[in-house]
């Protein structure tokens, strides 16, 4: 192996006192030394804070204070990373073993600032889903930030994450430097991170239905496709939006 990658990995968090400590230690423990770890936090009042501070020595930056959601965070840690290649993991969820290896490996067969690289993920209950399937990147189904790696010179070049959307500012994010900048994936079909189900896109299912549809055409996707995938993932869906309306 060549040259190690200094890997930028950032974890959101927000009163995450139940599993941050899991995603953490996800980080710390990988067979891999080049990479720096940040944590933004978004003013936790539960005891989140207290788990992060038996860390603090490992971390390259930290900060707790009020931000404009989700997207807002990652941006913040964005601007902090001075590493090769950005990894993104929530503080619900956590990496594997060896995945920091398996992304060097792949970036070193290819052109850094031409590729972001994709992994599997392995949902709570859904199993494992590929992270990235070429047929369908029109159609936008993309797997969760947690198994992509982001060169940080593309970030500095095609933008960062829209703070517009709340819920799908990672979508955007992908289908845009897919489909309109034309970056090229790499897939590695190795599980890299384990996504935790519940949260709040998942929880917001007509939301997020709403805004692929608002990411499409924004990116000039034909509005009739558009459409007609609206609608068969929105029947597809159903139940899922159903049972959310009851809780509320």
């Amino acid at each position: 192996m060549g040259n190690n990658l200094k890997l930028s990995i950032i974890t959101i968090s927000l009163n995450s006192e139940q599993h941050i400590e899991e995603t953490i230690q996800s980080v710390l423990n990988q067979d891999y030394p080049a990479y720096e770890y940040i944590i933004i936090d978004g003013g936790s009042t539960d005891g989140t804070l207290d788990i992060i501070d038996k860390y603090k020595q490992h971390l390259a930056f930290f900060c707790s204070e009020p931000d404009d959601g989700l997207y807002d965070a990652m941006n913040k840690g964005i601007k902090q990373a001075t590493g090769d290649v950005i990894g993104i993991i929530n503080s619900d969820d956590y990496y594997y073993s060896g995945a920091f290896s398996t992304v060097n490996k792949a970036f070193e067969e290819n052109i850094l600032e031409d590729h972001i690289f994709w992994g599997d993920v392995k949902y709570e209950r859904k199993g494992k889903i590929k992270g990235f399937r070429p047929l369908k990147r029109k159609i936008g189904a993309f797997a969760p930030h947690p198994s992509m790696f982001c060169p940080r010179k593309i970030y500095e070049r095609i933008g960062v994450y829209d703070t517009s959307f709340k819920l799908l500012g990672d979508y955007d994010f992908m289908y845009r430097a897919i489909n309109k900048y034309k970056i090229t994936p790499i897939y590695v079909p190795v599980s890299i991170a384990f996504f935790r189900e519940g949260g709040l896109a998942d929880s917001n299912i007509k939301q997020c239905l709403k805004d692929e549809f608002a990411v499409k055409i924004k990116y000039s996707q034909p509005f009739w496709l558009a459409y007609f995938i609206y609608w068969l993932k929105a029947i597809k869906n159903f139940p899922r939006i159903l049972r959310n309306s009851k809780k509320f």
